[in-house]
């Protein structure tokens, strides 16, 4: 279902290793690092660590990937569309209430 893909929030500060972060999107570590190694997620490599934002991007990039048989690179791509909407959005509900 599409419209579950703008219901995930981040978790706060949480910080996840690779084994953790597959474990949360029940997949294997080796598709997270081809997600990363393709750069369709971040982080920070030397320390194998990724945060919340992560773990949320990761779950829509399988969700698009699952549902849709979508291309990793497309449902990266995708991903980032949906983001940037999402931060457009919020900017516009702040400018509109500040204006009132």
């Amino acid at each position: 279902m599409p419209s579950a893909l703008l219901v995930l929030t981040p978790l706060g500060e949480s910080v996840f290793s690779l084994e953790e972060m597959a474990r949360a999107c029940g997949v294997e570590p080796a598709w997270v690092l081809e997600r990363v190694a393709e750069g369709g997620l971040q982080t920070d490599v030397s320390a194998g660590r990724f945060d919340s934002v992560s773990l949320v991007r990761a779950r829509r990039v399988l969700q698009l990937e699952r549902c849709f048989d979508a291309d990793p690179q497309l449902a990266a791509l995708t991903v980032d569309l949906i983001e940037e909407v999402s931060q457009l959005r919020r900017q516009l509900h702040r400018q509109v209430r500040d204006s009132v």
